[in-house]
Parts: structure tokens; sequence; C-alpha cells
């Protein structure tokens, strides 16, 4: 029986039958690859489909199969394997090999007489002593706010790499059907390896050109459930950001509204500046305490002709307090003493301590140290309203790419010193007098 038939089997007495973008994903999970990748958006019942008739129809074509299906919960597993397993157990009987084990009760841990299986776990559970001749992973992120933790989407990330492709017997198949949170998630991730090609099945909430589907461009992808008219109040409620991920599919970082990277041109040399500042973004996590620690970073800012603002160096490093304040020395040096030294202060009395040791360090240089005041977008704002205007270039240098990376992803980006830098230095050239600011970022 193809999927399709078993769909329409499975459906019919609850009154349902596919929809036209169910049908789609139908297709691409019965069809040839052995990774496949679909996005849709929450509520078009991608997991009924996905979770609950495919790995059903699966077993019983071949009972021998064994499946591991992960999900962002171990309750939502079970869930799904408790739907599962009733499915199995109504048809097995009509295949040889595909009834139940008779010690098996587990509602999402199950076996079939031929040896294949079911295995529901939420997403970094155990899997030890499990193989898996097809994983299903269904939806592994379960909030926002899991979506933004960079610690959450690397947990993430290392369990599926460290602990449940290891699962996977070879020519396995997995099959990851999610709806987009951020680009950097886990079909974010495993696109951008480009190790291993992924046949893709991408279905926004309103149709773009291209449509998979060839709708209009603007039709909805499921009219019964849900109209034009309600997906575009949805779209005003949720915002431009989470609408493009959420429904779209289309996951974007705030970066690309905050710093228009693009409109940022390029010097080949430094023109004269003056007056110039470098401003320190000092790391919260040292290199050694944490998997992906902070970066020091040390900006260097400069007026140029006409007010233009020149970003003249970045300094960039993982070290040790010392180490740290090793390079903060010697960059001092290297720039010279007419150049301000801007560092942060942490509130409390450690932060007085680091603040002043420092200074002590730099005994001859003009130090100008200060708490952080309000919330980082607020403190970038002055600098991405310049980029806005076209007013920012980089001179070539080593240093721009990852620079303009860290701009171009913040605030979504796993890592913003340099960004913190940027804005304390602009606003300690600010307090300057000049007709106009503006920023150029030179060097690499």
């Amino acid at each position: 029986m193809k999927l399709s038939q078993w769909a329409r089997l499975v459906l019919e007495p609850r009154g349902q039958a596919p929809a036209r973008h169910h049908r789609a994903l139908l297709a691409v999970l019965a069809g040839k690859g052995d990774r496949v990748l679909v996005s849709m958006p929450p509520g078009s019942a991608k997991s009924t489909y996905a979770s609950v008739i495919f790995p059903a129809w699966v077993l019983l074509r071949r009972p021998t199969v064994r499946i591991i299906a992960a999900c962002h919960t171990e309750g939502l597993a079970t869930h799904f394997g408790r739907q599962v397993r009733a499915l199995v157990a109504e048809h097995g009987g009509e295949v040889a090999g595909a009834r139940l084990a008779r010690d098996e009760r587990a509602a999402a841990r199950f076996a079939t007489e031929a040896g294949g299986g079911y295995f529901g776990v939420g997403v970094r559970g155990p899997l030890a002593g499990r193989r898996a001749d097809l994983i299903v992973i269904d939806d592994p992120i379960k909030s926002w706010a899991e979506a933004e933790s960079a610690v959450s989407r690397e947990a993430l990330w290392d369990w599926f790499r460290a602990d449940l492709t290891t699962r996977l017997a070879p020519h396995g198949r997995i099959v990851l059907v999610m709806t987009r949170w951020h680009e950097d998630d886990l079909a974010g991730r495993v696109l951008a390896g480009g190790d291993e090609p992924w046949r893709r099945l991408v279905l926004p909430a309103l149709a773009g050109p291209d449509d998979p589907l060839r709708r209009e461009e603007g039709a909805p992808l499921w009219p019964a459930a849900e109209s034009r008219s309600a997906l575009l109040r949805r779209r005003t409620v949720l915002g431009p950001r989470a609408w493009s991920a959420l429904y779209q599919q289309a996951p974007r970082s705030d970066a690309e509204a905050l710093f228009q990277v693009g409109r940022i041109g390029v010097f080949e040399e430094a023109p004269p500046c003056r007056p110039v500042v470098r401003a320190w973004d000092l790391a919260a996590t040292a290199s050694g305490e944490a998997r992906d620690p902070d970066w020091t970073a040390g900006v260097k800012l400069g007026r140029g002709e006409g007010g233009v603002v020149v970003v003249l160096d970045v300094v960039r490093l993982r070290a040790g307090p010392g180490a740290v304040a090793d390079a903060i020395v010697q960059t001092a040096k290297l720039d010279g003493h007419e150049v301000a030294v801007g560092l942060p202060q942490d509130p409390g009395q450690a932060g007085k301590q680091q603040v002043a040791f420092l200074t002590g360090r730099l005994a001859g240089f003009r130090v100008l140290a200060g708490p952080e005041t309000g919330a980082k977008l607020t403190r970038a704002g002055p600098a991405a309203a310049l980029v806005a205007a076209g007013e920012i270039a980089v001179v070539r240098g080593g240093w721009n790419r990852l620079f303009l990376d860290e701009l171009r992803e913040f605030p979504g980006g796993r890592k913003d010193d340099q960004v913190d830098a940027l804005s304390r230095a602009l606003a300690m050239l600010a307090e300057s007098p000049a007709r106009r600011l503006a920023v150029a970022f030179i060097g690499r």
C-alpha cells in the first residue's frame, strides 16, 4: 500500500483527508533520499503525518526496520509513540512479522515479532545500546527562548551529531521535519554543514515566488485551517523576525534590520583621523571556563576629514586575565599616547578592582572607564543608524570578515563582543565636538 493510500485509510474514520500540502509531505517522505528535510509552519499538521502515519506505515511494510523517533520532549515522544503503537497493533496482524512482540508494553518503545521496532525519545535523551535504520526528528525545538539560546542550540547540535546520528545503521535514513526558528537551528546547521545532500521541502504559510505547491504568490498554505487574512493578522502580532522564521520558514537575524551591512563601503587605505579612541569589551568568561568562551575585543575609532568616523583596527583575543591586561597595554603602546582608552566597569567591587588594576598598568595614557548603560540593542543604535545612512565603510584588512559577520548576526549571533566595543568607542568619539558623525570600518 502506498503511503498516500495508508494516510487516507487512517484518516477517513476521523473524517479527515490529506490537504494539498499534506500530499506533498507524504510524497517526499515516501520518496528517495536518505536525508530529508521538511520545514513547515506550526499548526500545519506535519506531526500527524511525519510522526504517526509515516512510522506506522514503515513498520507495517517492513517489520524488521528499527526506528528512533525524536522530538523536543519525552512527553511528546510518548504521545506520538502511543499512536504509532495503536496503528501497528490494529493492522499488524495482516502482515507477517508485524505483530507486536508479546513482552512489549511501553507506549513509545516497542518491538515487532520480526525484530524491528520503535523507540521514542526526547531531545538529548539516552540512546545507548540503540540502533536505527530510520531516524525521524520532529520539531526538536520547543520554544523561542530555547531557539535564541546559543547554549541550547549547541547542545542540540552535539546530541544530534554525537548521540543520535551515531545510532544510525549503514545506509540508514534521517527525516527531519520542523518549524524553523533561527538561522542557526538544527535545520540551519545540517544545511550549512554541506557534507551530505538533503532533499528539501519548504512550505511557507504564504506562498512566495517559485512555490513548491505552485500556489499564487501570497496564497495561504492551508486555507481551511487558516485564511490569508488570519495569517496577515498573525504576522502583525508576531513581528517580522518571528513571522519570517516560524511561518515563512526563512529565519533571519535582527541584525539585517539593525545593521544593514550591505551599505558599508570599503577603503583601501586609512584616511587621516583626529581624534582617535580605542574601546574595549572584556570577556565575561575566561578562556577554558566555558565550551565557547567570550572574546575580549578592542575597537579603534577615529574621525576623518568631513567628520567621518573610522574604525581603524580591531583586536580580538581569548586569554586569561593576565594575558588580556598585557594585550591591552601592548595595544595602547602601539596606538600611541594620543589615543584614549575606554574600559567597561562591571558593577560591584570586583569591577572596580579590575578597572583600577588596568588603569594602573596604563599609566601615562588617557583612560575613560564607566559602566555600560542601557540594553545592548539601545547602545548599538547610533552605530546602526550610521550604517543605515550609508556613512560606514571598511578599509580592507584581516579582521573585516569576522567583524562584519558579527554586525550582520547581531543580536541573534553567538557573540557580540566587537559590537559592544564599537558602541563604547562611538560613544567616546561622540563626546568630542563634530558637525556630523559617520563610521568607516578600516583594516583587515
